[in-house]
């Protein structure tokens, strides 16, 4: 493995199963009053404290995840450039507004973008949970290789 590339890939790892549980935890699924998928208050990575959340119209897969570096901001403050996910979005669509939502879900190359939902829509759900997933899997296979 090229110096780095093992830091990356645990980075990117760590990330993908932060999303994962958010996922799992209900962080997409309609509010009713609440803020969604808290981790525990002993939780060292508890970014799923909502008093970190502030309100915006519609959630947006990735973007309203405390995986983001944006998470919980009205205004993007950190650019999209320097996301764990932009190693997965395709080079002619890191300039797009949002380019998280243009990574490549599964062999048709579905995106968010084209599912075109929001992410307690069934279709988006399986998409980005199958391809967190796999995904997951690919890198520690990779990481188990490399030693």
């Amino acid at each position: 493995m090229i110096p780095g590339q093992k830091e990356a890939l645990l980075q990117s790892l760590d990330a993908l199963k932060l999303e994962l549980t958010f996922w799992e935890r209900g962080g997409y699924e309609p509010m009713l009053g609440r803020f969604p998928a808290r981790a525990s208050e002993s939780d060292p990575k508890n970014r799923f404290d909502e008093n970190k959340r502030q309100m915006r119209e519609g959630r947006s897969v990735f973007r309203d995840s405390p995986s983001c570096l944006n998470y919980g901001l009205l205004v993007r403050e950190h650019p999209c450039s320097q996301c764990w996910l932009m190693s997965f979005v395709p080079a002619e669509k890191r300039g797009e507004a949002v380019p998280c939502h243009y990574v490549p879900l599964n062999k048709r190359a579905d995106t968010v973008a084209s599912l075109g939902g929001p992410g307690d829509a069934p279709e988006v759900q399986n998409a980005v949970l199958n391809w967190l997933r796999k995904t997951i899997q690919q890198l520690e296979d990779a990481l188990a290789q490399s030693q």
